[in-house]
């Protein structure tokens, strides 16, 4: 049996609890999924250099996912464009069931390994790509059915799941296998498996988005400014990264066309909105090597 499938021995006594009691247990079992992530990181970083390295090349990363997994892994790719600019066809999130499955229980549509192939072959999935297949038993047959696809056209396929020596490690390059153990209600992996793998999908889409130039520091320097609060949000950054006044990093940000990099490129340099074009083209977006690259004299 799956550990994920086992009785937590804690738990035994479960429904005797009162509330305070049952949160109280949540709270100490969640406190051991990061730890239970922690041996896995080595290969957690290898997957965010492969995403990398496709999307580098024009390449695009898609999650497939059941259930509670699919929904955290379309949840995760929902996220990007509006954080970082990407375009919301460069990570695809794909679930059993289609869209309908994010607010619907169909989880009947787990068992089908061939739908996933059809929907991704309507994205023209191909080797240039990077599947990730996330779910906590490894076995779900909807993943399976698009590793194993992603594996046949030679894409990079990467599995993220809460059990050891699992069938999708089988169709997996990178195997990540994070043993979350029993959960307090037997079976009920949207608990601490479905945290394992939001943190993990956290962890490579975020760790992938820096490594690909969309961060400044800690900052979200190539965010959409689709609302108020980002629009503020963009002037604290400025402020954040320059030391200008409120109404100076309002100033310059209106200067260029709304564009966070080549705002803070025009302080930091006095550069213009056309030298900053230029250098943040030359250097892929990276913003510090764009910097770097004026200094020298470009």
């Amino acid at each position: 049996m799956k550990k994920t499938e086992e009785a937590n021995e804690k738990s035994r006594a479960l429904d005797e609890m009162n509330a305070l009691d049952i949160v109280t247990l949540m709270n100490e079992e969640d406190h051991t999924v990061s730890r239970a992530i922690t041996p896995c990181l080595p290969l957690i970083a290898c997957a965010a250099d492969t995403i990398v390295s496709r999307l580098e090349k024009g390449g695009r990363v898609f999650t497939a996912g059941a259930g509670t997994s699919g929904r955290i892994a379309v949840l995760d790719a929902a996220e990007l464009p509006p954080t970082f600019s990407i375009d919301e066809n460069q990570w695809v999130g794909l679930m059993a069931g289609g869209y309908e499955a994010m607010w619907k229980p169909l989880e009947e549509n787990e068992d089908d390994r061939e739908k996933i192939v059809s929907q991704l072959q309507e994205h023209s999935f191909s080797k240039d790509d990077v599947l990730i297949g996330v779910t906590a038993s490894g076995s779900t047959p909807y993943v399976l059915g698009a590793l194993s696809y992603a594996k046949q056209l030679g894409a990079a396929a990467v599995s993220i799941s809460c059990n050891k020596g699992t069938e999708a490690a089988k169709f997996s390059d990178i195997a990540i296998e994070v043993q979350t153990g029993p959960e307090i209600l037997r079976g009920s992996t949207r608990l601490k498996a479905g945290t394992a793998q939001k943190m993990i999908l956290n962890m490579l889409s975020t760790a992938a988005m820096v490594r690909l130039g969309h961060v400044y520091q800690n900052e979200m320097v190539n965010m959409k400014l689709l609302n108020q609060k980002l629009s503020s949000r963009a002037v604290s950054i400025l402020m954040n990264t320059t030391g200008l006044s409120q109404d100076e990093a309002s100033h310059v940000l209106k200067e260029s066309r709304y564009n966070i990099k080549a705002a803070i490129f025009m302080v930091l340099t006095n550069g213009t909105l056309e030298d900053a074009s230029r250098c943040l083209s030359h250097e892929n977006g990276h913003l510090k090597k764009a910097i770097q690259y004026y200094r020298k004299g470009f």
